[in-house]
């Protein structure tokens, strides 16, 4: 039986279909998942009230920008 591998087909701005990039490039939406489940445990777990459920959700959604944003705080850029 020949093993199937999933591959990321990608979308070329010009319409062009079907250019496949390696599986490292895949790797990038398994850390964004796990990335929002953890960010999802965690302002879940302090939210203490329905608003603050709400802007946890937002920001579980946002978290790269916000690592970017104090990365580069940090980084005094």
């Amino acid at each position: 039986m020949e093993q199937e591998t999933q591959e990321c087909v990608h979308h070329h701005p010009r319409g062009h279909r079907g250019y496949r990039r390696g599986g490292a490039a895949c790797g990038g939406g398994a850390v964004y998942g796990m990335g929002f489940i953890g960010a999802i445990v965690y302002y879940f777990g302090t939210a203490s009230s329905f608003w603050l459920f709400v802007f946890g959700f937002f920001k579980a959604i946002f978290w790269p920008a916000f690592l970017v944003f104090e990365a580069l705080k940090f980084l005094h850029m």
